[in-house]
């Protein structure tokens, strides 16, 4: 499965001239033939800081493996992009972590636990979204779940709202792997109008939330599937998606899946809802 996704932009070639559109890949999706995700030029996340992030090593073949983020919702359910699960044969979940390789709890699933969206299409980018079911862990103060917004929240935009990034991507456009820490940005929601005017409106929908990326910050390659939460309360209202292939530092506008648009599926799938 490819991590980035090629797309050429016809509708968006004059304010976008790179037309294209990547994932954050399985180390985020962008709008290119690859997709990718990471933090750039964030701060370094403290011990417990983000109890609710996971990691997720994902075996894709015998000799291939990637890397993504992923957001505790209960004890036994972990919400990640489906970019990252598609066509994965197992993954294994790192919980409580803020050294990526130094997990309190650890867990290793097949396939078969894996739920990925029935409407997911990997070439529009369209319901990015999957879950994966672990044995049910332990509560500490480094584990904990992100709550998830309230389903009377459901048309809330957050436009304006400050949010938080988090995840062990990239730290940079040059870095060649994933970072060893933590690490988060803060980021500022923007309207999905003003998303469209860079992506195209038929690739930015109302199932997505975006963000500005000013100074070089911004999510990256090994993000994805990572959570953005709300700085005032913490509640989680996207996951890693994807962003521009000219790079994570270029000032484009990042995307994530907007939480809201599937609560109802998670709460079909996992008994979670606030």
């Amino acid at each position: 499965m490819k991590f980035l996704i090629v797309l050429a932009l016809a509708v968006a070639v004059t304010a976008f001239p790179e037309s294209e559109l990547v994932h954050r890949s399985r180390v985020m999706p962008v709008v290119s033939d690859e997709i990718e995700g990471r933090i750039t030029n964030g701060n370094k996340a403290s011990v417990g800081q983000f109890p609710y992030q996971v990691g997720l090593s994902l075996k894709v073949s015998a000799l291939s493996s990637a890397w993504c983020g992923g957001s505790l919702i209960s004890s036994t359910w972990v919400l990640t992009a489906a970019h990252c699960t598609d066509g994965i044969q197992s993954v294994t979940v790192y919980l409580g972590a803020t050294v990526r390789t130094s997990p309190e709890v650890s867990h290793t699933v097949a396939s078969s636990n894996i739920i990925i969206h029935s409407g997911w299409n990997s070439n529009t980018l369209k319901n990015d979204i999957s879950l994966i079911k672990i044995p049910a862990v332990a509560f500490s103060s480094k584990i904990q779940v992100a709550k998830l917004p309230a389903i009377a929240s459901s048309y809330s935009t957050y436009a304006g709202s400050t949010v938080v990034a988090s995840g062990w991507g990239r730290t940079s456009d040059s870095a060649s792997s994933v970072a060893s820490d933590l690490m988060y940005v803060d980021l500022t929601v923007i309207t999905n109008s003003v998303c469209a005017s860079t992506y195209g409106s038929s690739i930015v929908t109302s199932s997505n939330i975006c963000v500005s990326t000013p100074n070089g910050k911004s999510t990256c390659n090994g993000d994805s599937g990572g959570p953005l939460v709300l700085k005032d309360n913490s509640v989680q209202v996207g996951l890693t998606s994807f962003g521009a292939a000219a790079g994570c530092e270029k000032g484009y506008p990042a995307a994530f899946t907007r939480v809201t648009s599937y609560l109802d599926w998670i709460k079909s799938n996992t008994g979670v809802s606030y």
